[in-house]
C-alpha cells in the first residue's frame, strides 16, 4: 500500500475530534498487518505517557507497533481519533463500584464481599463492555469511590486533563458520567441544579488532576519548597496566604486537600444551587 485507502467501510471523516464514536468500526483487511484498534490504543497511551500530546504522532505510533503509518488509517483516520480513544481508554481505569465490591472508609480502595452482594445496595445492568453496577446506600460514597478514582487515572496520565474538553461519547466515559448523575439524581439534583452540581463535581476534579499533575512533572520537590519559601520571605506582602499553610506540603497533602474540597461540594443540597444572578432562568425551565 502506497497510501491512506480511498474508501473506507462507514464512510470519511471530517477529522474533527470526537467523531471516531459516530463512525463503525471499518472490517478488518485479511491480507493487512494484524493490527486492531485495541493495540493501536494501548500504544498510543504508553506513547502519551512518556512524551505527551505532542510527542504523539501517527509515524511514531506505527514505529512502535512496528507498522507502516498507512496501516494505522485501516482503523483510525487521525490523530484526533486516536486521542478520543486514548482519552476514553484512560476513563477505563476508573473503577466502579460493582455487585462484588462496597465502599470502605478509604474512598480510594474496595473490599471484596465474600457473599457476592452488597448491604443496602441496588444492582443495575452496566453498558456494553462493563461490569454490573452497584449502586451504595449514601450517594455520597458513590461520588467518593468515582472521583478518587478519576483522579488517580489522570495523574498516572498527566495528558489526560487537558484533553477533557473535547467531545466525550466514548463507552466508558459514559458509564461514568451516568454513575455520577445517577448519584447525584439519588441527592434530590435534577434539571439544571444536577447540570450545575455535575459541572461543579467534574470540573473541581479535572482542575485538581491538572494542578497536581503540573507541579509534578517538575519531579523536583525542591521546587514547591522555594515556592514556599518565597511566600514566608514576604509575609508582609501576603499575610494570608503565608498563614493558611498555602504551598505548605508538611501541613496537608494533596490528597487530604482533595477528599476535604469534595467533602465541601458534596455537603451542597439541591435548594443552595438557587440562581440568584439578573437573567437566569427559571429553575423549572428546561435548558436548551
Amino acid at each position: 500500500m502506497t497510501g491512506a485507502p480511498a474508501e473506507r467501510p462507514g464512510g470519511r471523516s471530517d477529522g474533527r475530534a470526537g467523531t471516531v464514536w459516530l463512525r463503525d468500526e471499518p472490517a478488518r483487511n485479511r491480507r493487512a498487518t494484524p493490527l486492531t484498534r485495541e493495540r493501536i490504543v494501548a500504544e498510543a497511551v504508553a506513547l502519551l505517557d512518556r512524551h505527551g500530546v505532542d510527542g504523539l504522532t501517527m509515524r511514531r505510533l506505527a514505529e512502535r507497533l512496528g507498522v507502516t503509518p498507512t496501516a494505522l488509517y485501516w482503523h483510525v483516520t487521525t490523530k484526533e481519533d486516536v486521542l478520543d480513544l486514548a482519552v476514553d481508554q484512560i476513563f477505563g481505569e476508573v473503577p466502579l463500584p460493582t455487585e462484588n465490591a462496597m465502599v470502605t472508609d478509604n474512598p480510594t480502595e474496595s473490599a471484596v464481599v465474600t457473599d457476592n452482594s452488597v448491604e443496602n445496595a441496588v444492582v443495575t445492568d452496566g453498558p456494553t463492555g462493563e461490569p454490573s453496577v452497584a449502586v451504595g446506600a449514601d450517594w455520597r460514597d458513590d461520588v467518593r469511590t468515582l472521583t478518587a478514582g478519576w483522579r488517580a487515572a489522570m495523574l498516572r496520565h498527566p495528558w489526560a486533563p487537558s484533553l477533557i474538553g473535547r467531545p466525550m461519547l466514548g463507552p466508558h466515559v459514559l458509564a461514568r458520567t451516568e454513575f455520577l448523575q445517577s448519584a447525584l439524581v439519588r441527592a434530590g439534583f435534577t434539571g439544571v441544579h444536577l447540570a450545575v452540581m455535575t459541572r461543579l463535581v467534574a470540573n473541581y476534579v479535572i482542575g485538581a488532576a491538572l494542578t497536581e499533575a503540573t507541579w509534578r512533572q517538575t519531579n523536583d520537590p525542591r521546587v514547591r519548597a522555594e515556592a514556599r519559601r518565597h511566600l514566608e520571605a514576604n509575609a508582609a506582602a501576603y499575610p494570608t496566604l503565608t498563614a493558611s499553610g498555602h504551598l505548605d506540603d508538611a501541613q496537608w497533602s494533596d490528597d487530604d486537600l482533595f477528599l476535604r474540597g469534595l467533602d465541601a461540594i458534596l455537603a451542597t443540597h439541591p435548594g443552595a444551587l438557587t440562581a440568584t444572578h439578573p437573567g437566569a432562568l427559571p429553575i423549572t425551565a428546561p435548558v436548551r
